[in-house]
């Protein structure tokens, strides 16, 4: 629920744009857990990988091991840009959770995770939650 509403404020910087990744991201088939439900290592994980930390979301760019941090409204804009070649899995997503550092990051790391979660979860995109290390 906080997500939803936290997400709500992430997505008035630009309601056109989150219409339009909307709509590129439906065109990606609906996940198929068939493809990916034994998949365990997550470094042969081969849709987009989503890292959640105190200062915000980072997609992972296994192609060349970059991590691009993005603000929470640029998220969906930046896995619809995505190549459907990115998705063999369909709409899903694989979340982790970077370790928190110092005292507080815990409480930003879970409300950030809130907001990624509800822009997911908006975008009709699965979530596969990957173990913390």
């Amino acid at each position: 629920m906080l997500g939803a509403v936290l997400l709500g404020c992430a997505a008035k910087s630009n309601p056109a744009a989150q219409v339009n990744a909307y709509t590129r991201l439906q065109s990606i088939p609906a996940a198929d857990p068939a493809k990916f439900g034994s998949v365990r290592d997550f470094k042969s994980w081969r849709n987009p990988y989503l890292m959640i930390g105190k200062n915000g979301a980072s997609l992972l760019d296994v192609s060349n091991n970059e991590e691009h941090l993005l603000k929470f409204d640029e998220v969906p804009d930046a896995l619809a840009r995505l190549s459907p070649s990115a998705w063999p899995y369909g709409r899903v997503v694989a979340v982790a959770e970077d370790k928190p550092a110092g005292t507080g990051d815990e409480a930003l790391i879970r409300r950030n995770r809130g907001v990624v979660a509800g822009t997911l979860e908006s975008l009709h995109i699965l979530i596969d939650w990957v173990p913390a290390s």
